[in-house]
């Protein structure tokens, strides 16, 4: 009998760790941008038991990184986070509403290890001199753009991020929801940023997508925009289990929404006309 694929060894599965996307050691150029909103919306899209910050900011970046497998192999994704900013038990970090990836590879390990509300999507970065724009694109729906002229350096600069998701299971009962509590998670960005520079004449702009529905936490100011080259290192803490019924009303933002998007080309289902048609 040949060697099945389907079974690995022991070391196997030690080198298949120790080569992991996930934690291979990358550089990326990336446009982060912080803006404010209002803070009933960040409120309102918080699973318990997050909180709302002092400030009602929203944190969008979109990432053009090159992971770096060995000497001469390179593997190169786009990347997109979109989250408000939260905080639990005095620790601040974005709580993750949105993570567009170009690989199936970027997707399945962030939300299988981690539970990132990542899926697949399209993502251009483009630069012309100064001149940088970075657009995530889904379903043939540009809905975020982020762009700006290279201005003032910042100097480098080493610093840690924090974020939140939820890693849960939905269930194979159509009777539950889960198989088993979700899984409050903190995640740890480690940047080491060897460039940051100001962006002059910045914008921020976000298009409706029934898909991806970005444009229902508006921008109200831009709080800063700024272009970075360096790289990260990632990992999460889980914080604890919460109630199958605190993460509910807030699940189907990891998926496209079925009904929502049909509500969006049809208009809102008639209860009435479809039972007279059936």
């Amino acid at each position: 009998m040949g060697k099945l694929r389907w079974v690995k060894s022991e070391a196997e599965l030690r080198k298949a760790e120790e080569q992991n996307p996930e934690f291979l050691p990358s550089t990326m150029r990336q446009i982060r941008a912080v803006y404010e909103t209002d803070p009933e919306i960040i409120a309102a899209v918080l699973p318990k038991p997050l909180e709302p910050s002092k400030d009602p900011y929203v944190g969008v970046t979109v990432s053009d990184i090159t992971m770096h497998v060995r000497p001469g192999i390179d593997i190169s994704i786009g990347a997109a986070v979109f989250g408000v900013q939260a905080t639990y038990e005095g620790v601040e970090g974005l709580y993750l509403l949105t993570m567009p990836m170009t690989t199936e590879g970027a997707v399945v390990g962030g939300r299988e290890t981690y539970g990132e509300p990542k899926k697949l999507g399209d993502i251009d970065f483009e630069s012309d001199g100064d001149n940088v724009t970075a657009k995530v694109t889904r379903q043939g729906i540009t809905y975020i753009e982020l762009s700006g002229k290279i201005g003032k350096s910042l100097g480098a600069k080493d610093f840690t991020k924090h974020a939140y998701c939820y890693k849960a299971l939905p269930s194979c009962d159509r009777e539950r929801t889960f198989d088993g509590d979700p899984l409050l998670v903190r995640l740890e960005w480690q940047h080491a940023m060897t460039a940051i520079h100001d962006m002059d004449g910045a914008e921020i702009k976000l298009t409706d997508s029934p898909y991806d529905p970005v444009a229902d936490i508006p921008v109200k100011r831009i709080v800063s925009v700024h272009y970075e080259e360096g790289r990260t290192n990632s990992n999460g803490t889980v914080l604890r289990s919460v109630p199958g019924e605190w993460l509910r009303p807030f699940l189907h933002g990891r998926y496209d929404d079925t009904v929502s998007i049909m509500e969006s080309f049809l208009g809102p289902a008639d209860p009435a006309a479809d039972a007279a048609a059936g």
